[in-house]
């Protein structure tokens, strides 16, 4: 047999794997591709989520407290706008029926508040005709509780205001935990352990209660015939410490069928990198003024904004 029938051969043999590797190559990319799109969608939706959440809250129901953390929060706008803008970068802004698939790949939605969060979730409930209903609404607010060996009680914020119990005199203490260290709860006389405890606490309440969420979210899906099983996906401690810097939204998106993969992923938006300056109003002598809470003065407080304009309409004098 001459050299060239071998080559024959050999190129009958080789092509149909050489086939086989094109397509699986084409489909690796394609597959890629569609996975960074989804990962665009998400963070954007997140993204405007946090946005909405703090451009769009009711003024008049700021916190006094003097925390740039400590801020009013409207979650229906904040969700109303994730789901827009997700249906947006899905291509489904007109398709009613589409969005109702596309939410059973969300398994929950947390919104991370100051002094507590909140998930958005499916749940049922009796309405006043004594019917069961089942529908998506905000859970109640979670606290960031901890209580240590002996009794003593904490409730936690995104900084170090805190809310004590001290079993030793049983009495509760509130303020910053550089004011109350004098107290003999131990927590409280160290800046370093009490922040680690602090934010071990916030992640573990995130933690177990959207695990808790994510699994009852299997049980519906189950019934509307879902074969995948939602889990909480493994996030770094770094991520999850970073979420919890300032006020913000956590969502997550699971189960879409990607070729010979499914899509599982999650995404954070937090309101640091969409806060305004914060204005604040102060007095000067007998005049009110207002500045950026940035600036160098240090007038008394006497109440915060979001914009310059919101001030002014308040009586305030803008300083240089």
């Amino acid at each position: 047999m001459k050299w060239i029938d071998w080559a024959v051969i050999g190129v009958l043999i080789l092509f149909p794997f050489a086939q086989i590797n094109q397509l699986e190559t084409a489909l690796l990319r394609k597959t890629l591709l569609l996975e960074l799109r989804y990962d665009a969608a998400l963070d954007a939706a997140v993204d405007a989520a946090a946005q909405a959440l703090i451009l769009n809250a009711d003024e008049q129901k700021e916190s006094r407290y003097e925390s740039v953390k400590r801020i009013a929060m409207n979650k229906e706008a904040a969700i109303e706008a994730f789901y827009h803008t997700l249906y947006l970068n899905f291509g489904i802004a007109d398709d009613p029926i589409a969005q109702g698939v596309l939410r059973r790949y969300i398994p929950a939605v947390a919104i991370v508040g100051y002094d507590g969060f909140y998930v958005y979730v499916e749940e049922e409930w009796i309405d006043s005709g004594n019917q069961t209903v089942m529908g998506t609404a905000w859970g109640l607010k979670k606290p960031y509780v901890y209580s240590d060996t002996v009794g003593n009680s904490f409730s936690f914020t995104l900084d170090e205001q805190v809310l004590a119990y001290d079993a030793g005199t049983h009495s509760w203490q509130e303020g910053l935990r550089s004011e109350l260290s004098a107290t003999a709860i131990p927590l409280l006389n160290d800046g370093s352990l009490f922040n680690q405890v602090r934010q071990s606490t916030i992640v573990q309440a995130l933690q177990d209660e959207l695990a808790y969420r994510i699994n009852l979210h299997n049980e519906v899906a189950l019934r509307s015939g879902a074969s995948y099983t939602f889990t909480l996906p493994s996030i770094p401690l770094e991520d999850w410490h970073n979420s919890i810097q300032d006020v913000g939204v956590i969502a997550f998106l699971q189960g879409i069928p990607m070729g010979s993969k499914v899509y599982n992923s999650y995404a954070f938006g937090g309101s640091r990198m969409v806060k305004l300056p914060e204005i604040v109003g102060a007095r000067k002598g007998e005049m009110k003024v207002y500045y950026r809470r940035s600036s160098n003065y240090s007038y008394p407080i006497e109440e915060t904004f979001t914009s310059e304009q919101a001030a002014a309409q308040k009586g305030y004098m803008p300083l240089p």
